[in-house]
């Protein structure tokens, strides 16, 4: 119904991967590991869309056309890559990633979208025997199979402009927002010249068509979905119906995985609320919110109407028990308090942004806080906001408590409802929690400390055991990233002038950073000079070790061009005039031209110049290591 007032469709939901690999960074579009949750979830999303397929309501008053994605394996990449290989015998593959489809099929659903990933080193874009003769062939999809971003130019031989090899394996729409009349035209050229065929072309056409009319875009009683039934009805956005619905769902997502007696929370007790987490709508939200990879810097004022902070929650439900509740974000606190609750967790990220090499949480806020009041004595309960099972044996150790609250969204008062006892705790794990903190997947009872299944009731006391806080990879030293695979790190500031850039993107001071693909969705950026306009990036705090920049400048400067760096400031026009046309290049600064590196980085032109970047970063080069340019 959300959907549908905004004027929309078609909905590119559910994702019925099957997460194999929890370091992979769209583990938590997945329901589970297990394909026998995912299948049956999966299925009742698209019915929840669409409208029970054979009945009057099937695609039709407050119902959009659902998509399952990705077709298939997305969750079995090597080493949990996005957009990677997956390799194994056929039919072991199908047994685990392809068995949630047919339930997907059956439950009616309208669109199919094939997956970036390769299986056994072909991209299914390109894979005929699966996306025809498997998901049509065996499967009986008649429906539509569309692309992902750009997905087809990855396919070998095909640019995202010239692809014969995707519409000939069965793809019936091309995903290309940018290049899409260049297609068209060589699309008709393929045609023309036998490539590709009238007969599959006209399979293509008609499945869209089909589609279009089972969408009422076509036929007597044709509309377009701007003036359908709730379509611009915005009563529908956050109705307090739907916002029940959504808490109730986040209530029974909440899984207790220790409680040695803290929960549930006493009526009339003092509160102390700590964390950067606790009042960030966007943090408990993750990815894929107001943009793509969402993002800490949305703050709750005016960003999330409607919506409730698990400080909020916390703070209304306290009163309304008798006590009282304190937010501290830095985790200070005058007067004792009878429980301190920790909220923390991973930063947003959506696809490839949140691939990771280890099982590892590094950031040590939420850790430092829990050991700070376990030390005083204080009772703790311990809030972990993330989008996939982590290795959390020092934060449990520290906690009284202990919840793996996911990605609770708007409705932070599903996660006090748990807190408090105002609802029972039902949440069960669907995903192995994994014991050690190496990448190793975990999948059933090896390596796991808890299985799929386990939870804890509120009456439940579990987790009183100390478990073992020894990882090699803890002596890691902090990534060195500036900026890279499309987002800034923290602690690092974009300015345009003196206006900031959220995460490098957007206007100010004449610049304009906006979103570029280079080898994935928007992991670069375009930046346009405006006459004397300067870039800037500054660290917080004290950095260490030489620049690395890759760019990409396809025009030669048309005025000076200089570089800051730590109070020294290079002329690099002529660098970059012999660097201009000859695609992606690296930046190297070291002491050897800017004796003083500091932490600051400014690039100013004195006329109109397009620069790419890909990616930024401070390492510590050999001694005498010279700049290049």
């Amino acid at each position: 119904m959300e959907i549908a007032a905004t004027g929309i469709d078609w909905n590119f939901s559910p994702t019925v991967a099957v997460a194999r690999d929890d370091r992979w960074g769209r583990t938590y579009e997945s329901y589970s590991e297990d394909p026998r949750i995912v299948a049956p979830l999966g299925a009742a999303l698209i019915e929840g869309l669409q409208g029970r397929k054979g009945t009057t309501e099937f695609l039709g008053k407050g119902h959009v056309a659902a998509t399952a994605k990705h077709f298939f394996a997305d969750g079995g990449t090597m080493q949990g890559v996005d957009q990677g290989d997956v390799n194994g015998d056929i039919e072991a593959l199908k047994a685990i990633h392809a068995y949630p489809y047919p339930a997907a099929i059956a439950a009616g659903t309208e669109f199919v979208m094939a997956s970036f990933n390769s299986i056994n080193g072909v991209k299914m874009h390109g894979n005929k025997a699966l996306l025809t003769d498997v998901l049509r062939g065996e499967m009986g999809f008649t429906g539509v199979v569309v692309g992902d971003w750009n997905a087809h130019g990855q396919i070998d031989g095909c640019t995202v402009s010239d692809c014969p090899q995707a519409i000939n394996a069965g793809l019936d729409i091309y995903m290309v927002p940018d290049d899409w009349k260049a297609l068209i035209e060589n699309m008709v050229a393929d045609v023309e010249d036998g490539t590709i065929s009238m007969a599959r072309l006209d399979e293509a056409v008609g499945r869209v068509l089909r589609a279009k009319y089972r969408l009422g875009l076509l036929g007597p009683d044709a509309k377009k979905p701007s003036d359908r039934a709730y379509a611009g009805d915005w009563s529908q956005l956050g109705s307090a119906g739907h916002r029940a619905i959504a808490r109730e769902a986040v209530a029974k997502s909440q899984v207790i995985l220790k409680n040695t007696g803290v929960l549930p929370i006493k009526a009339g007790a003092n509160v102390l609320v700590a964390g950067s987490a606790a009042d960030s709508i966007a943090k408990a939200s993750g990815g894929w919110t107001l943009t793509w990879q969402g993002g800490t810097e949305l703050d709750n004022d005016g960003k999330f109407p409607g919506a409730t902070s698990i400080w909020q929650a916390i703070e209304a439900e306290a009163k309304a028990q008798g006590g009282k509740a304190t937010l501290s974000a830095d985790g200070a606190y005058s007067g004792r308090p009878d429980v301190a609750i920790v909220v923390f967790g991973e930063e947003p990220y959506a696809e490839f942004v949140g691939d990771r090499t280890t099982m590892v949480f590094a950031d040590t806020e939420g850790l430092d806080l829990l050991r700070k009041y376990d030390a005083a004595g204080i009772p703790t309960v311990a809030v972990f906001l993330s989008g996939r099972p982590l290795w959390m044996n020092r934060e449990m150790n520290a906690a009284d408590a202990f919840v793996a609250s996911w990605l609770p969204g708007s409705e932070g008062a599903g996660v006090s409802d748990i807190l408090f006892g105002r609802r029972e705790a039902t949440g069960r794990l669907s995903f192995s929690w994994p014991a050690e903190c190496g990448g190793a997947p975990v999948n059933g009872s090896q390596g796991a400390l808890f299985q799929v299944g386990y939870g804890l009731g509120l009456a439940q006391k579990s987790g009183a055991a100390k478990l073992p806080e020894d990882c090699g990879y803890l002596s890691e030293g902090a990534a060195a990233s500036w900026y890279d695979l499309g987002r800034l790190a923290s602690g690092i500031t974009a300015y345009g002038g003196d206006t900031r850039l959220v995460n490098l993107r957007g206007e100010g001071g004449g610049i304009v950073a906006r979103g570029l693909d280079k080898d994935r969705q928007e992991d670069a950026r375009e930046i346009v000079f405006g006459p004397g306009a300067t870039l800037s990036l500054a660290q917080a705090g004290q950095g260490k070790g030489d620049y690395r920049i890759l760019y990409n400048l396809a025009a030669q400067p048309a005025g000076k061009v200089t570089l800051t760096v730590g109070g020294n400031t290079i002329d690099i026009t002529r660098n970059l005039a012999l660097s201009a046309g000859k695609g992606w290049r690296e930046m190297i600064i070291t002491e050897q031209c800017a004796p003083t590196l500091g932490d600051r980085l400014s690039l100013t032109s004195t006329a109109p110049m397009t620069l790419q970047v890909a990616r930024i970063v401070r390492q510590e080069m050999s001694d005498g290591a010279q700049c290049s340019f």
